[in-house]
């Protein structure tokens, strides 16, 4: 019996995430961006437990690495996807764009569709065991869900045409070819560690100096960050 539940913890944890993806897309279609914002951070942390959880106990399985692959295109594909959609549609759109409007908003759904893309490449990609290739999934999801709570009242002000840049920007980032850094610790020495620990150290000031805004800003300092040593690597 000890077994049979040890070897479900992980699925159950990756459930978790899932259940707070859709939470968190309900909260962006009610333009709820805050608890939007919120509920993906919970995903994110039940999706950094289960991977650890199944390393522990070893409990890995195929179903196991499916089921995270579409808990994480739902709480970091579909609910960032879901967030921009909402402040999309609650944009005023000048009298040209009259014919478009009501379509635009579903632009949107292109970091979603990127995402999947992007978990699929990392199923497959076995140069991604120590570090990444493209931005992780969380990561742009927490940029979105950070930058739309934080920022919302300056960005009904801009027009849809600049907001679809960084959209596509993001979803091309997904499955780019950038080398990006892990944060995974295998062990706390300077030498092994000066990226993530400057990187967080960095992001510390970014967070109490900005505060949610901050969380979107610590993403652009990830890419910033790991561009900035792929080129010097």
């Amino acid at each position: 019996m000890p077994n049979f539940i040890t070897r479900r913890i992980p699925n159950t944890l990756t459930c978790l995430n899932l259940f707070s993806g859709c939470v968190a897309a309900v909260m962006a279609f009610r333009c709820q961006y805050d608890l939007a914002l919120l509920f993906i951070i919970v995903g994110a942390v039940f999706d950094f437990f289960d991977g650890l959880a199944a390393r522990a106990l070893h409990a890995y399985s195929a179903i196991g690495k499916d089921l995270d692959s579409l808990a994480d295109d739902i709480s970091f594909g579909l609910a960032p996807s879901v967030v921009v959609f909402s402040l999309l549609r609650e944009l005023a759109y000048p009298e040209w764009m009259s014919a478009v409007a009501p379509y635009f908003p579903y632009a949107a759904f292109l970091i979603a569709v990127f995402s999947g893309l992007r978990l699929a490449k990392f199923n497959n990609d076995t140069r991604q065991t120590t570090s990444f290739i493209g931005l992780p999934v969380p990561a742009n999801a927490l940029f979105w869900a950070a930058l739309v709570a934080g920022c919302h009242d300056w960005l009904l002000g801009m027009s849809p045409w600049v907001l679809l840049v960084p959209v596509c920007l993001t979803s091309w980032l997904l499955v780019s070819e950038i080398p990006m850094f892990s944060l995974k610790f295998k062990d706390l020495s300077w030498a092994h560690n000066k990226l993530r620990f400057l990187f967080l150290a960095v992001c510390v000031a970014l967070l109490a100096v900005l505060q949610v805004q901050g969380l979107a800003a610590c993403i652009v300092w990830y890419v910033l960050l790991s561009v900035s040593a792929g080129r010097r690597g």
